[in-house]
């Protein structure tokens, strides 16, 4: 009719003590606001998840223009809500920020959120939470440790979009994606403009300032990654300064872990190897001392990422020692003895990792759980292809390491086989370790025929 309900508090109130308009629709549109926020935990519970986001994107809209939420709370839903639109490849930018101090406690934070072929921008000027310092700051962090998957899933999108079969830069792809820039900057202009914004006016302005900082788009190239690179690095650093190794351990480390894969990303962009070499440095720099302070017993789990991440990155090192020793006409010895020195250590770690799928009698499982299937078989393709790279004038040695890779090649094959379901998982490692299992003995049957008549 025109005007907003009754409240239900107001039918036992005299006339005279009846809410005035303004406070009944104030009320009214608290009441819709609560329905969006009840259809979207339905629609969750129906895992309908695309139409839950969708409500909750709307509750917190609507909490905004009728200045209906707790600052902190607001922020912390947000953020929660973009990281399901970055799983889904769904970037935006979202930022919070304030730069009041209060109660000596300095506000700034920080979040992302998302677009999905779409681009919508949102901000929350937040105020300080100077009577809950310890709350604030976790918070803060916790924010923080969005902006990390935000930069970290836009350059391995990129990454996923540029590499070739090998996981290296295909210039082909790389040169494709800048013809189609020009296209995905005019349809963001285009959706913008239907795009549903939190505020207008000053909040949209100040929005801007923030986009122009903050790439919403793919890096396609060294520059533009390390752009992305450095406020992800910003945002680790602000994220560990509440989640320390002491009292946080599981979310310190995985704030660690990001890092060292923001490393690993911006190494793909790069193109001078020895710089590459030097960022898969800095990943195990971060790592390795993770390793002291666990306790395997209580940390299975996180030892084995650790671990393979680490054999990775020397193995990643290695390979690219090899191709600085392939350019240079007579590699010396100091370069060749940092080859097997990355070699062992690489072994070193996919070696512990292995053996911590061993039963209490050391014994290797005869099925591999799904959940370890395939780094476990990477690691025994790795490890063999290691051995294979030793480097050693001791002709029986290297019949030695011929013979343990042949070994590490034919267990793929053979688990493969006994389990056809594992093939799947790691088609183009069980091609290369069949071929090697063909090639191989006949190299070392030359090998043992050179070796008898010298």
């Amino acid at each position: 009719i025109g005007s907003p309900p009754l409240d239900p508090a107001e039918h036992f109130l005299p006339e005279e003590e009846k809410l005035p308009e303004q406070e009944r629709s104030k009320r009214f549109e608290k009441v819709y606001t609560h329905n969006l926020y009840y259809l979207a935990q339905v629609y969750q519970h129906m895992e309908m998840f695309e139409k839950a986001a969708h409500y909750c994107h709307s509750t917190l809209k609507r909490q905004l223009e009728h200045n209906a939420y707790h600052p902190m709370e607001w922020a912390i839903n947000a953020a929660t809500l973009s990281q399901f639109y970055i799983n889904k490849l769904g970037l935006v930018i979202f930022i919070i920020k304030s730069d009041i101090k209060k109660n000596g406690v300095h506000n700034e934070n920080y979040s992302c959120d998302h677009w999905l072929t779409q681009v919508t921008l949102y901000l929350l000027a937040t105020e300080a939470e100077g009577d809950v310092p310890e709350l604030y700051h976790q918070r803060k962090g916790e924010i923080a440790r969005c902006w990390i998957k935000y930069c970290l899933t836009l350059m391995q999108n990129a990454q996923l979009s540029m590499q070739d079969n090998i996981g290296e830069l295909d210039l082909d792809k790389q040169s494709e994606l800048r013809a189609l820039r020009k296209k995905e900057l005019d349809e963001e202009e285009r959706v913008r403009k239907k795009a549903v914004q939190f505020g207008t006016g000053e909040l949209c302005d100040a929005i801007s300032a923030v986009e122009e900082k903050v790439s919403y788009l793919r890096p396609l190239d060294f520059e533009e990654a390390r752009e992305l690179f450095l406020t992800g690095q910003h945002y680790v650093f602000e994220a560990k300064e509440f989640f320390q190794i002491d009292g946080y351990v599981t979310d310190h480390i995985e704030v660690v872990q990001d890092h060292s894969a923001l490393f690993k990303v911006l190494a793909f962009f790069e193109t001078d190897m020895e710089r590459r070499c030097k960022m898969h440095k800095r990943r195990i720099a971060m790592l390795e001392p993770l390793m002291v302070d666990l306790n395997p017993q209580y940390y299975l789990l996180v030892n084995r990422q650790i671990q393979f991440e680490i054999a990775h990155a020397y193995y990643d090192m290695m390979d690219l020692k090899v191709a600085i020793a392939d350019k240079l006409r007579d590699p010396d010895s100091h370069i060749v003895k940092k080859i097997n020195n990355l070699n062992k250590s690489a072994l070193k770690y996919y070696q512990l990792f292995l053996d911590s799928l061993r039963d209490p009698n050391k014994v290797f499982p005869e099925h591999i759980g799904e959940d370890v299937l395939r780094p476990a078989m990477l690691a025994k393709f790795r490890v063999a292809r290691l051995y294979g790279k030793i480097i050693t004038a001791d002709p029986k040695k290297e019949l030695e390491n011929l013979a343990t890779s042949l070994e590490h090649y034919k267990f793929i094959v053979d688990y493969c086989e006994k389990h056809p379901e594992a093939a799947p998982e790691i088609e183009v490692e069980l091609e290369l370790s069949k071929e090697m299992v063909s090639l191989l003995p006949t190299k070392m049957e030359r090998f043992r025929t050179k070796m008898a008549l010298t």
